[in-house]
């Protein structure tokens, strides 16, 4: 699942993993990869770093973390 692995490095990759994954995958898969995120896979730091660096938010606008719905 590139998917998940893609989230993964974006959650707890460092600067040059992050550097690498962008060159690499380009911006349009990381929106991809932000807006299908299943509960868990970012923390609340790496999910505001990429609402705005990706050019999804603004600084204090940045949408709530996906959670887990039980049905």
């Amino acid at each position: 699942m590139p998917e998940r692995v893609i989230a993964q490095v974006m959650n707890i990759g460092d600067y040059s993993d992050v550097q690498a994954l962008a060159s690499q995958m380009g911006d349009e898969v990381l929106r991809e990869v932000l807006a299908h995120a299943e509960a868990g896979q970012f923390n609340e730091r790496s999910w505001a770093y990429w609402h705005y660096r990706l050019g999804l938010s603004s600084v204090d606008h940045v949408p709530a973390l996906p959670v887990r719905r039980f049905a």
